[in-house]
């Protein structure tokens, strides 16, 4: 069983894209209370959205990731010239709004109208934005029942303050770690919509943080790193990996047989791991949504075949358009969630009938 909410967006708000407008490339979605926060993956900001009534959110406000973060790469004068985060995933859990950009590079997309020897040349180039290699936390707070994001808080004692991890415009700590991994050293220097290396979910689960990859995808198994991280006592405002497990690692690797599919997004449901799966290439779909149980809090290292996952529901998709990039537990009322709203990129002309306004699909959980 399915149903819509209307997200309505304000057109002032688009001076932190490189012109798409935010409603053309939504990534990432999570539900605080009554706020649901959301990130087009060509900027780099966020967006909160607050309910108007049952089917609508809207209020739209903008968040810029510079008020909070150091980014890898500052943002220029000119719009067109920002280097996207790429935001793929948001969490939220005990105070933080987690966030974490794809981490990847990207391939030129060839432009056939300007002829076929320089399309060729285009396809050859291969690039990066710094601001990909974002892996960071931001305090929220309530105010007048809205949720807010702060640089800092302090708390019955607890002081919580926006932090990232340590990195630059190349890579930072997770890249330099993942250098000597016998599975996923040699995707590093492929693009992400080639099989590459592609965060693209993020759940959190106490001090657990759980990266979904949407590639690589190894011989049809996905794969999820599980890692925590700690704050630099000496820079509040950085994190280091943590390490690990009994092994000390500074990651663990999960394997998921989905028959080819890579991870798109995921949340945390109890001691479960919801997964939105869908291509890893540039395809339109299958998208699944699947139940990793036990997922959220795994004792060591899992290898995990199709039939010990459940399946939960299947997503609509179109031909080149509503790409299901984020999902959340969603409840209309801040509740306890039964559902989980799903927002696409590429969004269809249907799902835009009004000038800023795009639908997201609310699927009731089985």
């Amino acid at each position: 069983m399915s149903d819509t909410l209307h997200l309505e967006f304000s057109s002032k708000r688009n001076d932190l894209s490189k012109g798409k407008q935010l409603r053309d490339g939504l990534s990432v979605a999570v539900q605080i209370g009554n706020s649901l926060w959301v990130s087009n993956d060509e900027t780099i900001s966020l967006e909160r959205l607050v309910p108007i009534d049952s089917h609508r959110y809207g209020h739209h406000q903008q968040f810029p990731l510079h008020d909070y973060l150091q980014l890898p790469v500052a943002p220029p004068s000119d719009p067109a010239d920002i280097e996207e985060a790429d935001l793929e995933g948001l969490a939220y859990a005990d105070g933080y709004l987690w966030l974490v950009g794809s981490h990847s590079l990207k391939r030129k997309n060839p432009q056939l109208n300007e002829g076929s020897e320089k399309a060729r040349k285009q396809l050859a180039k291969i690039g990066s934005d710094g601001n990909r290699y974002l892996l960071a936390r931001i305090p929220v707070v309530e105010r007048d029942g809205i949720y807010t994001l702060v640089q800092e808080h302090t708390h019955q004692g607890t002081t919580r303050t926006a932090a990232q991890l340590h990195g630059n415009a190349q890579g930072n700590e997770l890249t330099k770690a993942l250098r000597d991994d016998k599975h996923l050293q040699p995707f590093l220097a492929i693009p992400g919509k080639d099989n590459g290396f592609d965060i693209e979910g993020l759940a959190v689960n106490g001090a657990r943080l759980f990266l979904g990859l949407r590639g690589p995808v190894l011989r049809g198994w996905a794969v999820i790193l599980e890692l925590e991280l700690e704050a630099d006592s000496k820079q509040p405002a950085m994190l280091r990996l943590k390490a690990v497990g009994p092994d000390a690692q500074l990651y663990r690797k999960h394997f998921l047989q989905l028959n080819g599919l890579g991870i798109r997004d995921l949340c945390v449901q109890g001691h479960d791991l919801l997964i939105l799966a869908g291509p890893t290439l540039a395809l339109d779909g299958p998208v699944t949504v699947l139940r990793w149980r036990g997922g959220a809090e795994p004792d060591s290292e899992a290898m995990v075949p199709t039939d010990a996952l459940e399946w939960v529901l299947e997503v609509p998709y179109g031909q080149g358009v509503d790409h299901a990039e984020g999902m959340t537990l969603f409840a209309p009322d801040g509740g306890d969630a039964i559902s989980i709203l799903v927002v696409y990129d590429a969004a269809s002309t249907q799902r835009k009938q009004t000038v800023d306004t795009v639908t997201a699909d609310i699927f009731t959980l089985p």
